[in-house]
């Protein structure tokens, strides 16, 4: 009997039984369908279908597996249900389209982002995003606790049963490494940093 989470068979691996290849769905994916869907639910709050994101998901590293064999399978799953939510999320985004009798009748504000300058910033926050991303987990929750919840260091220190030098270490080295990703991807110039 196939996983209820497994895709169709359809996919499989050259030369394995469809057991094998539902005993590895279970075994490799399968088992961090609950990790996945807590990392998906919290590092993407506004996404309301989790549920398709971590589906999909299963789907494109079964298609994978039957391509080669993925090194890492719980890395590979991890990277694409962070690509398929952003660009979840970057769909729904769009502007619905509203009807307006009289042109005349719509107010236009003239100060303000222009539509480049909004394209830019929201680039810009998906990068920045990325890079926090990329921080190891104790490190990437110290950093949003002290700069983005904007939590008093002894606070963290407190909630996380570690000292205050700690916590001010992490915070240290997880803006450096966010800097680095961000200079290279050229979201900040050099100069920019000093």
């Amino acid at each position: 009997m196939s996983q209820p989470n497994s895709p169709s068979a359809s996919y499989s691996t050259p030369g394995a039984t469809a057991a094998d290849d539902a005993a590895w769905f279970a075994s490799e994916v399968h088992r961090h369908d609950s990790q996945l869907k807590s990392y998906l639910r919290g590092s993407f709050p506004a996404m309301r279908d989790v549920d398709d994101v971590v589906q999909e998901s299963y789907l494109r590293v079964w298609r994978a597996r039957a391509g080669q064999p993925i090194r890492s399978v719980r890395a590979f799953l991890f990277t694409v249900a962070r690509r398929l939510a952003l660009d979840a999320l970057r769909h729904r985004r769009g502007a619905p389209v509203v009807s307006v009798p009289d042109l005349t009748a719509v107010p236009v504000i003239a100060d303000g982002a222009t539509a480049a300058e909004a394209a830019c910033t929201e680039e810009e926050i998906a990068l920045l995003a990325e890079a926090l991303d990329a921080l190891p987990p104790r490190c990437r929750e110290i950093v949003i606790l002290r700069k983005f919840q904007h939590r008093p260091q002894k606070e963290v220190s407190r909630m996380l049963g570690i000292s205050e030098a700690t916590v001010q270490e992490q915070v240290y080295r997880g803006l450096r490494r966010m800097e680095k990703i961000l200079l290279r991807r050229g979201v900040i110039r050099p100069w920019q940093h000093e």
